[in-house]
């Protein structure tokens, strides 16, 4: 087999395929949905460059083979193609999700306030992710008002945003010692 060009051209009129072949305009919803979650995807591979604790990096691991799953299933318009199982969100992924908040939140303080993003940088990248991640929420909710989107995968990546600023607090007590709270008073 030969190697494949990186560039199509078949993109140069503003459209793009869906898994199946069917073209849709790059705007179209389904591309915003999946192109958030590809772009939360590349925040996550940087902050696991900022990580040390392998229990984390691991999980990563698992959320980026995850989201690349939710891209797929994002992708294909129900309404023309049967999805496939593996693009599926299961509730045992949740489960998985779950565990790990449960995990670190266990070793976290109490909060004291509304904390704020920074602390450390891979504090402030798990910040990134979850603000992204809200974002990628949003875009999935757009879609379900005119497509087919199964719950699991919106519990999935609400979950995915609440983790994300567990570990945001954890990597900030970690490198910076305390976390930073929001200064009401401030004028």
């Amino acid at each position: 087999m030969g190697k494949s060009k990186l560039y199509t051209c078949s993109g140069d009129k503003g459209t793009t395929s869906l898994v199946g072949g069917e073209r849709v305009s790059k705007t179209d919803q389904r591309i915003e949905s999946y192109g958030t979650v590809d772009e939360l995807n590349s925040f996550i591979g940087l902050l696991m460059v900022e990580l040390t604790d392998e229990v984390d990096l691991d999980f990563l691991r698992f959320v980026q083979h995850k989201l690349f799953t939710i891209g797929s299933y994002l992708a294909t318009n129900q309404n023309n193609r049967e999805l496939k199982i593996e693009s599926r969100v299961t509730s045992e992924s949740i489960s998985r999700i779950e565990n790990e908040i449960d995990r670190l939140d266990e070793s976290l303080p109490k909060m004291r306030g509304f904390v704020l993003p920074g602390g450390s940088r891979s504090a402030s990248l798990a910040h990134v992710c979850r603000t992204v991640c809200r974002r990628a929420e949003r875009e999935i909710y757009r879609l379900k008002e005119s497509e087919t989107v199964e719950d699991e995968l919106l519990m999935f990546i609400n979950r995915l945003s609440d983790y994300f600023f567990a570990l945001g607090r954890k990597e900030c007590i970690k490198n910076n010692g305390d976390e930073i709270i929001w200064d009401y008073t401030c004028n």
